[in-house]
């Protein structure tokens, strides 16, 4: 093997062989033990065997065909797992549905049972003619299916008027991951056929780098959203309590307390405030000192439209703010412009 298909072999092996640690860790060692773990862990095995198969063949096409045959049986169950995993996510699921439960049997017996009754080493026509292809059509269906899951997550990210959260980007980074090896592969015609192995460790380790560089900003991380990820409000009761908590917020004008908290606004309205938590984070996307800082700017807007005259030190104190650093720093946050700025050009 030459330096370069050395260097090839080492960064396709390379992604792979983390995957398969992290399967490990996922399947095995992840907590809480919720479905979405053991379903991410089987997915990164599976797409991991995949491209095990594809660097093998690559670098030995004499290969047994009976590694072949698994990883061609892999491929069955890449899509499957994408789909379940995500939709574990999305509904928070805490025990493995009987409906996923019984497609990944069946889908596993079939698999199974096609390599029993009709081995690849006997079949090789039937196998890259006839069952490769149904396969990956399967594969893109339930990447289809997954698609329509995260359809409002995936608007979300392309209208970009709302921030994403942790949980949602890693989900679309997981998505697109498996959309771009699914590609990578159904085009290595008009390639290469080592592609798909290289896009999966290209894919593997943006998707980290991305997911550690953003959960150090701005990303709500999925530890913070555990202490009120039981409250599970429907779209009726969130629709319901919003209305509430605006209606509240703007007729008493609570925002102006320079004092008030999570815990206060909550007990204004009724609720507790692990409620109040998931309401803002999981429906407006928005942490309590921003929803409230939106609210006191708002406020400082208007008094600098109708009483231009008043110093800016008396309308951050009557919008709630204790210093006028902090009125500054929000000010300037939400308008992209500091209150004297935007004084001047009103």
């Amino acid at each position: 093997m030459n330096f370069q298909n050395t260097l090839i072999f080492f960064f396709s092996a390379l992604g792979a062989f983390n995957s398969i640690i992290l399967s490990g860790y996922f399947i095995f060692f992840a907590k809480p033990k919720h479905p979405s773990n053991y379903f991410l862990g089987a997915l990164l095995a599976v797409a991991s065997i995949r491209v095990w198969k594809s660097l093998f063949f690559y670098f030995d096409p004499s290969i047994s065909k009976n590694y072949l045959q698994v990883g061609l049986s892999a491929c069955f169950l890449i899509g499957p797992f994408l789909y379940f995993y995500v939709a574990s996510k999305i509904t928070k699921s805490k025990k493995i549905t009987k409906n996923s439960l019984v497609q990944i049997t069946g889908l596993f017996t079939t698999i199974l049972g096609l390599g029993i009754v009709f081995p690849y080493k006997y079949n090789i026509t039937l196998w890259t003619q006839y069952f490769y292809p149904i396969i990956n059509i399967q594969w893109l269906l339930y990447i289809l299916a997954t698609a329509y899951l995260l359809r409002g997550k995936i608007k979300k990210l392309i209208t970009k008027e709302h921030k994403i959260n942790y949980d949602e980007i890693w989900l679309m980074s997981v998505f697109f991951g498996i959309l771009i090896i699914w590609t990578a592969y159904n085009t290595a015609s008009y390639t290469s056929y080592i592609v798909g192995a290289l896009s999966f460790s290209f894919v593997f380790y943006l998707s980290t780098l991305l997911i550690f560089l953003k959960r150090k900003k701005e990303f709500v991380t999925t530890v913070k959203k555990e202490k009120y990820a039981n409250a599970n409000l429907d779209y009726t009761t969130a629709k319901t309590l919003l209305n509430k908590l605006e209606k509240n917020i703007s007729s008493k004008k609570l925002y102006t307390n320079p004092n008030l908290t999570l815990p206060l606004l909550a007990k204004e309205i009724g609720i507790r405030p692990q409620i109040l938590s998931e309401l803002l984070n999981n429906n407006l996307h928005k942490s309590f000192n921003q929803y409230i800082n939106e609210y006191r700017i708002e406020e400082a807007k208007n008094l600098l439209k109708t009483h231009p005259e008043i110093k800016i030190e008396i309308i951050a104190e009557k919008c709630g703010y204790n210093s006028k650093s902090t009125f500054y720093t929000a000010f300037k946050k939400i308008t992209n412009t500091t209150p004297a700025k935007y004084n001047k050009n009103l």
